[in-house]
């Protein structure tokens, strides 16, 4: 039970509730050991009554209604005690499965695109989901069962031994029997669990991952194959649970083998001390077989326990996995927290991705000042999408330096640097909202004319009210209703919204015709005014109105000047503005 240590803390945040769950647990347990009794003393008092000429029908009537009455005011009270004891254990359970749930989510967001990609999202979700359900059967139903069974033992064997010391003896018995089969069981329940979640988390990537690339199934004809492997993993699937179940089905046959067992025993170790005298009536056999069929369900609730336990330990340690797990980027110890003015410097920056060991940019030196706008060229895979991931500080250089106003980066409060950036990528993505709502992601208290003016600027605006619902259209998951460049301006018109100090524009232009690009610079010279901007493009017709414009080739810098100069000399440049200059007259 390692991993579940780690629950600890919860059980402590809510240990007022839980304490009195246990105290409730108790007053309900005592109350239920009642009617056993009240019925033992009436099988008693019948025994009397049969062989006693002196007790009359009045007495015993008498005695039997008062007992009656005790006998349905002690299981109401229990009863009520009982709903109590799940209102306490219960609900703290679920709270706990709120916090789990928030800190598993918040240790997502805070984790490094690194670990997003070598980790997938169907896993992710069975974490948070599954797993985390699982443990709170640990700190909810496995716990309130475990005070409940412990409470009733307690009490009812130390009843048992008062009343019949010798009875209580051989009504045991079978108990250490139980108690070996239901550890030897637990060990294989736990290693099936351990599979049985594992392919979960299979079975949950598989699926998400096939709803996603829908598009792409469909168009390449790929249905019956994609099927045929979901069939195939549903089927192994089935297997590992069914190899579980078959482990856990033991559990209850084998309880009720010994709890019949102790019956037996009663009887009959009973109905040989009562002839020998050891026992004044029969009432106390009645009573004790009453009080082995009210073991039946703490007895079975170990296995039951056992099982969640088990299983909530597999799937803490899969959550603790992940929440152990640093973030590569994180603020340092005295983060600076100041407001972002944009000058930013490239010193030798040297950048290479861990996960494909690809170096992307090498010795990279440049400087845009505050308020400038530089546009990055350069043909796919020579690094332009790395300089801008690198200045959101998605990543950390491998060499070299970046400083943003004369500061070095990693100084930098991630939180303020970040909320100084507009970023829109150059694949958009769109939540599963409104367009309002995407939109708004950039700025949560944004009127309904800022929005309208955001959408303006990016062009946008015309083709969302032509829309039957307008800003309120709901957008199909990652914006698939809207065609590619209305998702990419409408991406751009979240990041105008947001009024940052850099703008980083990653070719989030290329699904839209040239006139709808010269539209958006257009009305953007003037949104980005005393702003910094960082533009990477594939064409020149960007780059005319920078401050600066560098081409990169392999991850390093073989081109830098303005528009003027760059047309005047030989190179990836001029080559290019020649291209879409001759492509544009024809």
């Amino acid at each position: 039970m390692k991993s579940l240590f780690y629950l600890n803390k919860y059980l402590y945040k809510y240990r007022g509730r839980l304490l009195l769950g246990v105290f409730i647990t108790i007053g309900a347990r005592i109350f239920s050991l009642f009617p056993p009794q009240l019925i033992g003393d009436s099988t008693a008092a019948i025994e009397k009554y049969l062989n006693s000429e002196t007790y009359s029908n009045a007495e015993l009537r008498e005695e039997l209604m008062i007992n009656i009455g005790l006998i349905v005011g002690a299981a109401l009270a229990s009863a009520i005690l009982t709903f109590l004891m799940r209102q306490t254990f219960i609900v703290a359970s679920r709270y706990i499965e709120f916090d789990l749930k928030n800190e598993v989510f918040q240790q997502y967001e805070n984790l490094s695109l690194n670990f997003y990609k070598k980790n997938r999202t169907g896993d992710l979700m069975n974490r948070i989901s599954d797993d985390v359900s699982k443990s709170r059967m640990y700190v909810g139903p496995a716990l309130m069962y475990s005070v409940t069974t412990l409470t009733l033992f307690v009490v009812l064997i130390s009843y048992m031994f008062i009343k019949a010391p010798t009875l209580t003896l051989y009504t045991l018995l079978p108990f250490p029997i139980l108690s070996f089969a239901i550890y030897k069981l637990s060990v294989a329940v736990n290693q099936k669990s351990n599979v049985v979640q594992e392919f979960l988390s299979k079975l949950n990537t598989f699926t998400q991952e096939a709803f996603s690339g829908i598009s792409v199934i469909k168009s390449y004809g790929m249905m019956a194959s994609v099927n045929a492997n979901f069939v195939d993993l549903s089927n192994e699937s089935k297997h590992k649970n069914i190899d579980l179940v078959k482990v856990q089905a033991l559990f209850f046959p084998l309880m009720i083998l010994l709890i019949g067992l102790s019956n037996i025993i009663v009887i009959y170790v009973g109905s040989l001390q009562y002839f020998n005298g050891e026992i004044a009536d029969v009432g106390v056999i009645v009573e004790f077989i009453i009080y082995v069929n009210m073991l039946t369900w703490p007895v079975a609730s170990v296995g039951f326990i056992t099982t969640m336990v088990q299983r909530a330990e597999a799937s803490q340690k899969r959550i603790n996995h992940f929440l152990k797990q640093k973030p590569d980027i994180s603020n340092s110890n005295n983060p600076i927290k100041k407001d972002i003015e944009g000058h930013i410097k490239f010193d030798n920056v040297s950048f290479t991705y861990e996960d494909t060991n690809i170096t992307a940019l090498k010795n990279i030196s440049f400087e845009v000042k505050s308020g400038h706008r530089l546009v990055i060229l350069g043909n796919t895979g020579s690094g332009k999408s790395t300089i801008l991931e690198l200045i959101g500080r998605l990543y950390d250089v491998s060499k070299g330096e970046i400083t943003i106003d004369g500061i070095p980066i990693e100084n930098l409060d991630l939180n303020k640097l970040r909320s100084a950036i507009g970023y829109v990528p150059q694949d958009a993505f769109l939540f599963s909202e409104s367009i309002k709502e995407n939109i708004k992601f950039g700025k949560a208290d944004a009127t309904e004319e800022e929005i309208i003016e955001a959408a303006k600027s990016a062009e946008v605006h015309d083709n969302i009210i032509n829309f039957s619902k307008g800003y309120d259209t709901v957008l199909g998951e990652r914006g698939i209703t809207l065609s590619g460049g209305q998702k990419q301006r409408v991406s751009i018109a979240r990041a105008i919204i947001k009024s940052p100090q850099i703008v980083l524009f990653d070719d989030c232009l290329s699904a839209v015709d040239t006139e709808t690009e010269e539209a958006i610079m257009h009305k953007f010279n003037t949104i980005s005014k005393n702003k910094t901007a960082i533009i990477v493009s594939h064409r020149v017709s960007s780059a005319r109105n920078a401050d600066d414009i560098i081409v990169l080739e392999k991850g390093k810098i073989i081109q830098q000047g303005n528009h003027q100069q760059l047309v005047n000399q030989e190179g990836y440049y001029k080559s290019l503005y020649e291209k879409q200059l001759k492509a544009k007259e024809n």
